[in-house]
């Protein structure tokens, strides 16, 4: 029986840290949907005159990069780069639909989300400092490279590889969402106490897009502090 965990040595350096989960058992992801491709492109828009530089999402993060010793501008954490994105390209590019539908509540809340194959997961999803005996094999790459020892890594903990690096900077090849995947964990990250009821609202507002337009199949949870791991069933 599989389980999503966060170790303690993640919030023994951030205790406020929330991880709103989606479980989706089933789902229909196509290539592309019109509706989708509105959605996100709306949201794109308002980040015209966004001043990412003055942004306090932004800032949160990149306090969180700089406690394991990353350089969140050489390393940028996700919400960084899509907004960056946004704002310089006016543009995000569809991949397919689950993942527009990240990009879009990601842009809205200002909180990474990500999501990952859970077939191609052997053992648990943990969230923890590495050891650097990792495997990780960056998306759309074939080569193989290790984290670095104390950085926050995302992975399968029997099989070692990761799902992503530097906590949401990068992720891994062998578990992104195609079109044919049928099973994923979503994760949307929240490290600002004050902004609990923003990522409550996130996560359910993508739970009912993945519904509407994804046919999916969902359950729900909220990992932190006091419950720090989730069963999948």
């Amino acid at each position: 029986m599989q389980k999503i965990i966060i170790d303690s040595q993640i919030f023994d350096l951030y205790p406020q840290f929330q991880r709103g989960i989606i479980i989706v058992k089933k789902i229909k992801n196509s290539i592309n949907q019109k509706e989708v491709s509105q959605l996100l492109d709306s949201q794109v828009k308002l980040f015209t005159n966004f001043d990412w530089e003055k942004s306090h999402e932004i800032k949160i993060w990149d306090e969180a990069y700089l406690k394991f010793k990353t350089n969140p501008n050489k390393y940028p954490p996700s919400i960084k780069s899509l907004i960056k994105r946004a704002c310089k390209n006016n543009q995000i590019p569809y991949i397919n639909t689950v993942v527009a539908l990240f990009n879009c509540i990601s842009l809205k809340y200002l909180l990474p989300c990500g999501g990952d194959d859970l077939d191609m997961i052997k053992g648990n999803l943990r969230l923890s400092l590495a050891s650097g005996q990792e495997l990780f094999v960056p998306l759309g790459e074939n080569s193989e490279e290790h984290p670095e020892t104390g950085e926050v890594i995302y992975f399968d903990d029997l099989s070692l590889n990761v799902m992503c690096r530097r906590w949401n900077w990068r992720n891994g090849d062998f578990t992104k969402i195609t079109e044919q995947t049928q099973k994923i964990v979503i994760n949307l990250d929240n490290l600002d106490p004050n902004k609990s009821e923003n990522l409550i609202s996130a996560r359910n507002e993508l739970n009912e897009y993945l519904k509407q337009y994804c046919e999916a199949e969902t359950e729900l949870d909220m990992l932190n502090i006091n419950k720090k791991e989730k069963t999948i069933i």
